[in-house]
């Protein structure tokens, strides 16, 4: 019986199966038959588990063999410590049955009856929503298989051909591809599949008197994806490199190894493309078309069961919000390794391997610290109540930070030699380094995210002053609050651009590009804890979903709804960190470019940096500064495509099936039709704006040469980190403005809920979804895209014509 096919709101006596067309009965016997063995319980296990096994085993045949405080001993340690950590936190989450018992708030869940009515559609409301995220996941991934099988291709015949036939060279850097796409794409299933399966038991667990159960079970489903990711992708990357150090043993050949592992971080960033674009079309094709006929036509209430759009908008939140969100975090944490490890290169020839790897270490040692202070939120602290909730999802962030410092401190004294040397990206510059600068870069990338991520929270929070402006303009209509939530995100990018540009500069000063690098890296040191907090709010999110869907007591919806307002705010806080962690990615990234074209003309091309004002790299300096807003333009257009199809289909239903909207419907919406409209129009609509980022820097460098692709990265960078952090703040203001309302009494001067000032304020956050959920965090993307791109290729730029391109025009 499918589930999504049954009335939610009937009970199991009431449910009737579907009619099956007698002519295709025998096929969907056997249809059927294969799909239950395959998505048997243990078969999803099994086959899960064998990558993760891989790697377990791996790292304990190798770690015996190298001291534990080597290099390679703290990374292969700290991988394998986020694995069982994980899945630790997994076992936890799993031994919480889906049974939801006939409660009260004030009686306990061992004291309540076991409602058997409820637990069957709480069940039937969960493999609903499981099968549309596989659905949508599988179609997805099937296009991203052979795009990367194509585009392995590509860059074997290319990296080959621009490394003078160098065979080895274009097999490895396509091997490192097809691992770091493999990785990111494991990752976004990982975090679909977890936040799948724990969403329903954070619903159970409201149940339960108190915060402490159900804050934990997200914070906990959250970790698995953190900790998990963390480890996977450290020990693939690490294991790539051991494998590479075979073919390149000598440290002065080492420059080709790290060249060769650029394509692990272009096979994450292309990866968390399609996944961050078509997810967030996804998402919020459902969301906004679920929104607009639901609750502002019809009145109906969020995640109303009665909605045919809810089960999409559910299934969104997972391969959206999480799978998307999961390949990009993966995507950053790829890219800025290699970065810092082609600009560190000339460390290891004067101060070895585990100076080289430095980079690797800091993503060890945030493992180590992130595992510690998770205690805090679950165990030291515990959330005892609805304020509570906040403060502890901010004390992880904090604490993370503050400890990470000392923790990269002894790091570097440990693994780097008191004095070492690094050639500079620009001129015949030498470094001469001591651990205290590194650490100094990494801690300034740290606690410059710290303070990018609280400056978003003051500009998102509707605990703060710039929310509640915008929740005043909406008793004026919804074209006031469009124009005070677009001047808040402007006004919301100065201070985080004003400490990007600092740290820029210090760090730059002290160590040239590499210490931009490690910035980065701080930036991304408590990844785990962040990507913790990232998955916590869409769990939360479908929680309240489930509970409003399955009709449980009022109390639970109202608690997972305080637990979402508290995982948006630090959604929008971690949204703050990803934006700036790819900025400095971003140019770390333009900095290795630079370096491998210098490498490949033997120091004939950027010897003394990049020049602008060259008429072709101005020209295409411009250029590069439109194509975040041909991005931006591409994909809201696709989201309201989508939407619009979406707001016809839902109408229709109503119209069809009057009795659709009644207190008790007799009518069941058809949630499939919904299901697949988002499904078609993401897996669609993601190729247009994943062509033009894939295909625009590569088309330059052949036709046009480097000095075109200097321009056109450096415009791309600075463009996207104003609309990303202008868009992604907005949206959240206005989502945030929305919910500040709905909490305000009827005879308050907002009039709360269903009021025409919350009419206006919905509107605003209907247009604030693909901004912050699509348009803006993907603009991420666009940047380490494009520059990752045009590192993994610069050997083959430069071989066209010495670096002029086809066109010959430089």
């Amino acid at each position: 019986e499918n589930p999504s096919e049954i009335d939610m709101r009937k009970s199991p006596e009431q449910s009737t199966p579907p009619e099956v067309d007698p002519a295709t009965d025998e096929n969907e016997t056997r249809r059927r038959a294969r799909a239950t063995m395959l998505n048997h319980p243990m078969i999803r296990k099994c086959w899960m588990g064998l990558p993760f096994v891989f790697l377990v085993v791996a790292t304990i045949a190798i770690l015996p063999n190298h001291d534990i405080l080597s290099a390679t001993g703290i990374i292969l340690l700290s991988g394998l410590v986020a694995l069982i950590w994980a899945a630790s936190q997994f076992i936890i989450i799993s031994r919480i049955p889906i049974r939801s018992e006939g409660v009260t708030e004030s009686t306990s869940l061992a004291g309540g009856a076991i409602d058997d009515a409820t637990t069957r559609r709480l069940i039937e409301i969960y493999e609903a929503i499981y099968e549309g995220a596989e659905s949508f996941l599988r179609a997805e991934y099937y296009v991203c298989f052979w795009f990367v099988i194509i585009f392995t291709g590509v860059i074997l015949g290319l990296v080959t051909w621009g490394t003078g036939m160098d065979v080895s060279r274009g097999l490895l850097t396509a091997l490192s591809f097809l691992l770091g796409a493999g990785t990111s794409m494991a990752s976004g299933y990982l975090g679909m599949k977890v936040a799948v399966y724990s969403n329903v038991r954070t619903t159970v667990s409201a149940q339960k008197t108190g915060w402490t159960a159900c804050f934990n079970t997200a914070f906990r489903a959250g970790a698995v994806m953190g900790f998990a990711l963390c480890g996977l992708g450290i020990l693939m990357l690490y294991f790539t490199m051991l494998a590479f150090r075979v073919h390149y043993p000598d440290p002065s050949d080492w420059i080709y190894l790290n060249e060769c592992i650029t394509g692990y971080g272009l096979g994450g960033s292309v990866i968390a493309m399609f996944g961050r674009v078509g997810g967030g079309i996804y998402t919020k094709a459902a969301d906004v078309g679920a929104d607009l006929v639901g609750k502002v036509v019809h009145g109906i209430p969020e995640d109303d069961p009665r909605n045919p759009a809810t089960i999409a908008d559910n299934v969104g939140d997972n391969v959206g919000d999480v799978a998307g969100m999961g390949s990009d975090l993966f995507g950053s944490f790829a890219e800025s390794t290699c970065a810092a490890l082609v600009l560190g290169t000339s460390i290891g020839t004067t101060a070895g391997w585990d100076a080289m790897v430095f980079p690797i270490i800091v993503s060890a040692v945030g493992v180590f610290v992130c595992l510690i202070c998770s205690f805090i939120a679950t165990n030291i602290a515990p959330v005892k109540r609805e304020k509570d909730v906040e403060t502890a999802l901010k004390v992880q962030l904090i604490s993370t930070t503050v400890l990470m410092l000392p923790s990269v401190y002894f790091a570097a004294d440990l693994y780097l030699p008191g004095e070492f040397v690094l050639q500079g990206s620009v001129g015949n510059t030498f470094y001469t380094l001591h651990p205290w600068e590194a650490f100094f870069c990494v801690g300034m990338g740290a606690v410059g995210g710290l303070i990018i991520g609280l400056v978003t929270e003051y500009y998102t929070s509707h605990s703060y002053t710039p929310v509640r402006e915008v929740a005043d303009s909406c008793k004026t209509g919804a074209a006031t609050n469009m124009i005070y939530g677009i001047a808040l995100g402007y006004k919301s990018a100065i201070i985080p651009v004003l400490i990007l540009a600092a740290i820029v500069y210090e760090s730059f000063t002290i160590a040239g590009l590499y210490g931009v690098a490690l910035a980065a890296i701080g930036f991304l040191s408590n990844l785990a804890t962040g990507l913790s907090i990232d998955v916590y709010g869409p769990v939360c999110d479908n929680a309240g979903g489930i509970a409003e869907m399955a009709e449980l007591e009022p109390f639970v919806r109202e608690k997972t709804d305080a637990l979402d307002a508290a995982g948006n705010t630090t959604a929008a806080i971690g949204k703050g960190f990803a934006i700036g962690s790819a900025v400095l990615v971003s140019l770390a990234l333009f900095g290795a470019f630079v370096t491998r074209v210098r490498h490949s003309s033997n120091d004939t091309v950027f010897v003394d940096g990049v020049n602008m004002l060259e008429p072709l790299t101005f020209a295409f300096l411009i250029i590069g500064g439109m194509i975040p807003f041909a991005f931006a333009a591409l994909t809201m257009k696709s989201v309201g495509t989508a939407a619009m199809e979406m707001v016809y289909e839902v109408q229709r239903q109503f119209d069809e099936k009057p009795h659709l909207l009644d207190a008790n419907p007799t009518e069941r919406p058809d949630y499939d039709a919904c299901i697949a409209i988002s499904t078609k129009a993401s897996i669609k609509e993601m190729m247009p704006p994943g062509a033009l980022v894939i295909f625009t820097p590569l088309l330059t460098g052949i036709f046009f040469g480097v000095t075109a692709v200097s321009g056109l990265l450096v415009g791309s960078l600075v463009a996207s980190v104003q609309l990303a952090i202008s868009m992604s703040n907005s949206g959240g203001a206005w989502d945030n403005a929305k919910k500040y309302i709905e909490k305000q009494p009827p005879d308050s001067e907002l009039r709360g809920k269903g009021s025409d000032i919350h009419k206006a304020a919905v509107v605003g956050d209907t247009v604030g979804d693909p901004f912050k959920d699509t348009s803006g965090p993907a603009l991420n993307i666009v940047m380490k895209l494009m520059a990752v791109l045009s590192l993994v290729f610069a050997d083959t730029f430069y071989a066209i014509n010495g670096g002029a391109g086809v066109f010959k025009l430089a």
